[in-house]
């Protein structure tokens, strides 16, 4: 597996893969050094997030190959079908993939996607609109839907 690290806006991201395929996209709380040189085999991978975050780029044309269970891939590959700038509520979810009992597997899922960004479980909130959980921080969900909707906030201090 290859690797390399990029600076984001909302931290240093890690970005795992082979020749064939993206596995894991992650970002760091703990400071690490951004990469010096990135390897030709992700190289598509970091300029696609790149203009994500240059907002020219709303969905991600990559090879992907998530480790998880056939259960967490259902979920992933269901979350890729949120559009940008739009979100869904966690019973939502486990309704479109069929089993409405399934909220809290499918919400353990989610927190456990490893494709930050490029398989967006941050479009996922509570029913009552509630930022709820997020392995990347609160602070970067809210970054990353304030991003992506089509009227900016501005903040006034």
């Amino acid at each position: 597996m290859l690797s390399c690290t990029i600076e984001t806006p909302l931290g240093v991201a890690k970005i795992i893969g082979d020749v064939h395929r993206i596995s894991s996209v992650l970002v760091l709380d703990q400071s690490e050094e951004v990469s010096n040189t990135i390897p030709e085999e992700l190289l598509e991978a970091v300029s696609q997030l790149k203009a994500y975050f240059n907002s020219t780029r709303k969905t991600f044309d990559l090879k992907l190959n998530p480790m998880g269970t056939t259960f967490q891939k259902k979920v992933w590959k269901q979350l890729e079908t949120i559009p940008f700038g739009k979100t869904i509520s966690y019973l939502e979810l486990s309704k479109q993939l069929g089993d409405v009992k399934a909220i809290r597997a499918v919400a353990n899922a989610n927190g456990k996607n490893p494709l930050w960004i490029i398989v967006p479980c941050h479009r996922v909130i509570g029913s009552d609109g509630s930022l709820t959980g997020y392995a990347g921080g609160l602070h970067r969900k809210q970054w990353l839907l304030n991003h992506e909707s089509e009227v900016k906030q501005q903040s006034l201090f």
